[in-house]
């Protein structure tokens, strides 16, 4: 054991999992589209249809304004402890950035709104997603004692 453990915190998760699919709710019923963070975040920087960066930017101001919200009513930012350097989450991001290519979606888009649209493709992505992140957790965490 390395001595980083994962906190649990049900009633957080369960708040934030509710908020998220509420979203991905009123994304789909209100601008008929997917919610997936990644596809959201490149429309919005590389331009899509006339009349479509509205609703994205205000995805993304929502995403950033959620910690501020906390801030606001708790007098404190929200605890995040990440237990890698930064060229380590810079790497980790670019790996992301190319898994998310190939797989024609990120974790939100495939595993929030594509399992509830019953797509065997997000089935399959989200299935790799989670073989792939035990698998890596394994490894860090207990094969190469990191």
């Amino acid at each position: 054991m390395t001595g980083f453990e994962t906190e649990f915190t049900p009633l957080m998760s369960l708040a934030g999992g509710v908020l998220i699919g509420a979203s991905a709710v009123l994304l789909m019923f209100l601008q008929g589209r997917v919610m997936g963070a990644t596809g959201i975040l490149s429309g919005l920087v590389t331009g899509t249809a006339p009349g479509d960066r509205g609703w994205r930017a205000a995805m993304v101001a929502g995403m950033i304004a959620g910690p501020l919200l906390v801030l606001a009513l708790s007098g404190q930012m929200p605890a995040v402890d990440v237990p890698v350097s930064w060229p380590m989450i810079l790497i980790g991001g670019f790996i992301v950035g190319i898994g998310v290519t190939y797989g024609s979606g990120c974790t939100s888009g495939h595993g929030v709104c594509g399992n509830a649209r019953l797509s065997p493709r997000s089935m399959v992505a989200t299935l790799t997603f989670m073989i792939t992140c035990g698998v890596t957790v394994y490894l860090i965490r207990h094969a190469l004692g990191g």
